[in-house]
C-alpha cells in the first residue's frame, strides 16, 4: 500500500513541475556543465511576460549533449526548445508565462 501511495505521489509530482530535461544533464563520460544561467522575469497584471535565451558554440565541432531547464518558482510558465538542441552546435530556447504572473528558470546546457 505504501508503495502504490509513494508512486501516486510522484506522478503527481512530476505532472505539475514544468522543467525540461533531455539529454545527459550529469558530468560523466566527458559530458560537462558548458552554460548555466538564471533567467526570471516580473508578473505584469493581465500580459504574459515571453523571453527568448540563445546559446551556441564557438567551436563547430563540439555539440549539446543535455539541456535542463528547471523551474525554480513551480510556477505555470512554460519552457520549449524553438531550435537547435541535442546533436547541434546551438540552442534557441522559448519561454512564457502564465497571463498576470512571472517566472524563474534555472537554465544548464551540457556539451
Amino acid at each position: 500500500m505504501f508503495k502504490h501511495l509513494l508512486i501516486l505521489c510522484a506522478i503527481i509530482v512530476a505532472v505539475h513541475c514544468k522543467s525540461v530535461i533531455v539529454g545527459q544533464t550529469w558530468e560523466q563520460n566527458g559530458v560537462k556543465k558548458v552554460y548555466d544561467t538564471i533567467v526570471s522575469a516580473n508578473s505584469i497584471p493581465l500580459f504574459k511576460r515571453t523571453k527568448y535565451v540563445n546559446f551556441e558554440f564557438p567551436n563547430q565541432e563540439t555539440k549539446i549533449k543535455g539541456i535542463a531547464i528547471k523551474d525554480q518558482d513551480n510556477g505555470l510558465a512554460e519552457p520549449s526548445i524553438t531550435m537547435g538542441g541535442l546533436g547541434f552546435n546551438f540552442v534557441n530556447l522559448k519561454l512564457k508565462s502564465e497571463r498576470s504572473s512571472g517566472f524563474t528558470f534555472l537554465i544548464e546546457i551540457y556539451g
